[in-house]
């Protein structure tokens, strides 16, 4: 007997979106320019996140630029798998800094930087940038 996920907050039956982010992960196809370096630049606004200590949603726009070796990643999945952050309670470092490295073990590019621009709360504006570079 297989059993239906349910809702973590009402117990009913997931979903299909809730379903799709809870399946989701960053996905890749073959880069169709190996050898030539260009970057890729992915813009995602409507990041939330619940912060650890209040409970309160969090806010970001979250920024992915990347240049790409033998992978790149496809762009629903990582919709997805950023969607999947919305009911975690998670602060606003541990984010950015989980988003590239989560980024970097499906991808390998040979950079990627992610920035995450918080939406201010209690007139405190945080804006948090990290960066890797592939060791060759």
């Amino acid at each position: 007997m297989t059993t239906t996920p349910q809702s973590p907050t009402t117990g009913d039956e997931l979903k299909y979106g809730e379903r799709a982010i809870a399946e989701g992960e960053l996905i890749t196809f073959p880069n169709p320019r190996i050898g030539r370096k260009y970057d890729i630049r992915i813009t995602l606004p409507e990041f939330t996140c619940k912060c650890p200590f209040s409970g309160y949603p969090d806010f970001a726009t979250i920024y992915l630029t990347y240049s790409p070796d033998q992978t790149v990643v496809e762009l629903k999945g990582l919709k997805l798998y950023i969607n999947s952050y919305r009911d975690r309670y998670i602060p606003h470092e541990e984010v950015v800094n989980q988003i590239l490295d989560d980024f970097v073990a499906a991808c390998d590019p040979l950079t990627a930087s992610v920035k995450g621009d918080f939406t201010p709360r209690g007139n405190v504006h945080t804006v948090i940038e990290v960066h890797h570079t592939k060791e060759l």
